[in-house]
């Protein structure tokens, strides 16, 4: 098994800087920003004002939350940095940010969004598999909006590339508590061996 992650305090949502298609896109994020906030969790996440990045702080902030942003400075004036976040950090490039995020935090969802979340989501999930951090990886399955992206997990596990432990390594709810709660039981629970890890000694 892997080193064990801290106890979840801060939680990092990957999400789109757009609203989507649906309003409740953007209903589920600010919900899910409350419930962090009522929780004392943290939040951690692209520093963004519009979209779902938008959304998801609004409603941490108006929970009483701590909200942290990192945001490239080539974005600033592109996303409209929000200007009403406990902190919010201004990096020099889309590495940086996604760098600093996974430090800041103890755990990662990610909400409806586009290419850019996949490919944040998609670098916490490979990390997790080789054990370069056991922080707890969850989907905020809104209106099936990750549906698609499971099924392929799926069918990627059925075919040999991914492990079966990893698959069930990923934490998915639709509800905002109800996925808050599995990260913290992810969270505490023994993590698979990383891939391409020696086996234990005997």
């Amino acid at each position: 098994m892997c080193r064990q992650s801290r106890d979840v305090r801060s939680v990092c949502v990957f999400c789109g800087a757009s609203s989507g298609r649906l309003t409740a896109y953007a209903n589920a994020a600010h919900v899910f920003g409350a419930a962090l906030g009522r929780r004392g969790l943290g939040l951690v996440y692209g520093g963004g004002r519009v979209g779902l990045m938008g959304s998801v702080a609004d409603g941490a902030l108006a929970a009483g939350g701590e909200v942290i942003g990192v945001i490239p400075r080539e974005l600033v004036e592109r996303e409209l940095a929000h200007q009403g976040l406990t902190k919010l950090h201004v990096v020099e490039s889309l590495h940086e940010r996604k760098a600093l995020m996974a430090e800041l935090s103890d755990g990662f969802v990610a909400l409806p969004g586009g290419f850019g979340t996949l490919d944040e989501l998609a670098e916490q999930l490979t990390w997790s598999q080789l054990g370069l951090h056991a922080k707890p990886v969850g989907l905020l399955d809104v209106e099936g909006y990750w549906g698609p992206l499971i099924v392929f997990a799926q069918h990627a596990t059925a075919e040999g590339f991914v492990r079966e432990a990893d698959l069930g390594a990923i934490a998915v709810a639709d509800d905002a508590d109800a996925l808050i709660d599995r990260l913290v039981e992810l969270s505490a629970a023994p993590r698979p061996r990383p891939k391409w890890a020696p086996p234990p000694r005997a």
